[in-house]
């Protein structure tokens, strides 16, 4: 089992395990003896494991290739994309309860579908994420400077402590509104506790009570394909 250490002026251990592999980083500080390290990693090789084994195991989506007849997801629910070429600008329309249309330019490339859904789902959830915020900084209380949204490799949220910056995972937008939620409330909280402590936790319960469930619920829905790749 490979463990990688970064030495980092921080005062904290952090360990964490990472999709869609498993892999290991161990972030310390800068002079962290060896042995403390590796006492600290055994003592953890229970979780790590526990870990390890649930991205290991957990769903891929196959790559979209993006054509008539092919599951998308948007807000936790399963669509079939419908493809049409036309003479006009690339648009994406939510045709009922079952149906995302995708309009492109004749002869568009998969890459340019691509990057036509990926705008929608960032104006998607971007329109999602304000009456968020302004409902949990109320209930948190703390006030978030800025927020923005990106595709992230190995996170589905990050918050910046000192600007006070919240960034948001793209790939979000296809979840449940809650599992959205519940990184949200995450990142939010950091603005009280910048680590994953026990009052982190604490505050996470307090906050919401059902965290756990809803982290759960959104590690065990399927990724997408190469979207974890580092």
């Amino acid at each position: 089992m490979e463990i990688d250490v970064i030495r980092k002026d921080i005062k904290n251990m952090h360990l964490a395990v990472y999709p869609p592999n498993g892999r290991i980083r161990l972030a310390v500080p800068q002079k962290t003896d060896e042995e403390v390290l590796r006492l600290f990693a055994i003592s953890k090789l229970g979780w790590i494991k526990k870990h390890v084994k649930n991205f290991q195991e957990q769903a891929r989506e196959t790559k979209r290739i993006y054509v008539s007849g092919e599951s998308h997801f948007f807000q936790g629910k399963r669509y079939i994309l419908e493809v049409k070429e036309h003479d006009g600008y690339s648009k994406v329309l939510i045709n009922g309860t079952k149906k995302i249309n995708l309009k492109v330019p004749i002869g568009a490339t998969v890459e340019d579908k691509s990057r036509t859904m990926k705008e929608w789902y960032r104006k998607q959830l971007k329109i999602q994420i304000p009456p968020l915020i302004e409902k949990w900084e109320k209930i948190i209380g703390v006030k978030a400077a800025d927020w923005g949204v990106k595709q992230m490799k190995t996170k589905w949220g990050a918050c910046n402590t000192d600007a006070k910056r919240i960034w948001l995972n793209l790939e979000l937008a296809k979840k449940p509104t809650i599992c959205l939620e519940y990184i949200l409330v995450h990142e939010l909280v950091h603005l009280l506790e910048r680590n994953h402590n026990d009052r982190f936790i604490h505050l996470m319960n307090e906050f919401m009570p059902k965290w756990r469930l809803h982290r759960k619920e959104l590690n065990s829905l399927p990724i997408v394909h190469n979207d974890w790749g580092y």
